[in-house]
C-alpha cells in the first residue's frame, strides 16, 4: 500500500475562477490536499461540471458573494485553512471584504494565492487578458513560430498553465513550508506574464551568450535547425526529430543514409535550411509509422506525432497508465509519481456539498439555512 498522497493534511479554499486558478486547485488535489472550491449559484451546467478535469477531486460549495452571510461564512471557512486560491483583477477581493488584510488577521498563517495575468501592481495590473497577451510582453509568444512568419501561440500553456496554474501552486507549497516553520502567512502574487517569462530562462541564457536571434524559427529549438523540427511523412501525419547530440545525430544519419560530407555541419546554421529542405523531401518518401519502425532502436530522438486518440493508444503510454477515464471522461493521470506516496485517484465534480462542508466547519442548521443550502 501506498503512503497517503503527500499533500495529504492540507486544507486550501479556492475561489472559483477559470483557467490557471482551477488548475493549480487541481494539482493540490491530485496529490492529496483537500481542496474546497467556493462556486456562485446557478452558473454553468452540472454536465459541464461533471467533465472538466480541471474541477476534479474537490468538493464544492455554491455561495452568492454578493450576500454578507456568504462573506462570513468563506471568513469562517478560510480560518480553518492553510491557502487560499483566488484569480479576480487586483481590488476585487478586497471590496468583497475578503482581501488578505482581512483573512491574514484573522488566520496569520494563511496563505493568500493571488493568481492574475499582470500582477497585483504595475500600470496593466487593472487591464484585462488573457494568455496570448500575457506572453506577448515577455517575449515568450515573439520566440514562437515558423521563420518569417507569425508568432504562433502555444494554445494557452505557456501563460495560464506552465507560468500561472503551476508558478501558483509551488509558490503557495513554498509559502506554506514556510508557514508551517514561522506561524506567519503571506500573500503570493503570481502573474502569468512573469511565469512565462521564467519558462524562458534557457533562451534569456542563450542570449547573454550570443547564441539566439531575435528572428523566430532561427535558433535550436525553435525549428531553426533541421535535426529540431517536425516533418511530414507520404501519409500526411508527422515526425518529431530532437537529434541534437552527436550519437543521436549519427543515428538519424545512418538510418536515413546521410552520408555526404554536407551534413557535417550539424551546427553550421548557415546550411541547416539547405538540409531541412532535403530532410523534408526525404521524410515525405515514407508513411510516419514506417519511419518509426525504422527508427526503433536506433536512439536517434525521433517520435510520432500523435492525436488524442493515439495518444491513448500507445504502449508507452498504456503501460504507464498516463491517461485515465473517470465517469466516462478520458483525461491525464496525476502527475508527478512518488516511490513511497501515492497519487489522488480522480473524482469527477459533482452536486454542491455546501451543507455537508459548513456542518463540518461548525455552522449550525439555521447559519446553513441562511446561506440558502
Amino acid at each position: 500500500m501506498a503512503a497517503p498522497a503527500p499533500l495529504a493534511g492540507l486544507r486550501i479554499l479556492e475561489i472559483a475562477g477559470i483557467g490557471p486558478g482551477p488548475f493549480c486547485g487541481m494539482m493540490l488535489a491530485d496529490h492529496g490536499a483537500e481542496v474546497i472550491r467556493i462556486e456562485r449559484p446557478n452558473v454553468g451546467s452540472l454536465t459541464e461540471r461533471e467533465r472538466d478535469p480541471l474541477l476534479r477531486s474537490r468538493r464544492s460549495l455554491a455561495l452568492d458573494l454578493k450576500n454578507p452571510a456568504a462573506i462570513g461564512a468563506v471568513r469562517r471557512l478560510a480560518a480553518t485553512c492553510d491557502g487560499l486560491i483566488e484569480g479576480f483583477r487586483p481590488g476585487v477581493m478586497e471590496r468583497l471584504g475578503l482581501g488578505p488584510d482581512v483573512l491574514l488577521a484573522e488566520n496569520p498563517a494563511l496563505v493568500y494565492g493571488r493568481m492574475t495575468g499582470w500582477g497585483q501592481t504595475g500600470p496593466l495590473a487593472p487591464e484585462p487578458g488573457h494568455d496570448i497577451n500575457y506572453i506577448s510582453i515577455s517575449g515568450t509568444l515573439h520566440a514562437l513560430g515558423e521563420a518569417g512568419s507569425r508568432p504562433v501561440p502555444p494554445i494557452n500553456l505557456a501563460a495560464d498553465f506552465g507560468g500561472g496554474g503551476m508558478f501558483l501552486a509551488f509558490g503557495m507549497l513554498a509559502a506554506i513550508l514556510q508557514a508551517q516553520a514561522t506561524g506567519t502567512g503571506q500573500v503570493v502574487d503570481c502573474a502569468m506574464t512573469e511565469g512565462s517569462a521564467v519558462l524562458m530562462s534557457m533562451m534569456w541564457g542563450f542570449r547573454a551568450m550570443g547564441r539566439w536571434n531575435e528572428a523566430r524559427g532561427t535558433n535550436l529549438l525553435d525549428g531553426g535547425a533541421h535535426f529540431y523540427d517536425t516533418y511530414e511523412t507520404a501519409d500526411g501525419k508527422w515526425l518529431s526529430v530532437g537529434a541534437i547530440e552527436m550519437p543521436f545525430y549519427a543515428a538519424l544519419r545512418e538510418v536515413m543514409g546521410l552520408t555526404d560530407a554536407e551534413w557535417d555541419a550539424q551546427f553550421a546554421p548557415a546550411m541547416w535550411p539547405r538540409l531541412k529542405k532535403e530532410l523534408t523531401r526525404r521524410f515525405a518518401e515514407r508513411t510516419r509509422d514506417d519511419w518509426v519502425a525504422a527508427f526503433a532502436g536506433h536512439e536517434a530522438c525521433v517520435a510520432p506525432v500523435l492525436g488524442f486518440e493515439e495518444a491513448l493508444a500507445h504502449p508507452h503510454n498504456i503501460a504507464r497508465q498516463s491517461f485515465v477515464m473517470v465517469d466516462g471522461v478520458t483525461q491525464p493521470a496525476p502527475a508527478p509519481r512518488y516511490s513511497v506516496s501515492g497519487t489522488v485517484m480522480p473524482t469527477m465534480a459533482g452536486a454542491s456539498e455546501g451543507g455537508a462542508v459548513l456542518r463540518e466547519a461548525g455552522f449550525d442548521e439555521e447559519e446553513i439555512a441562511a446561506l440558502g443550502l
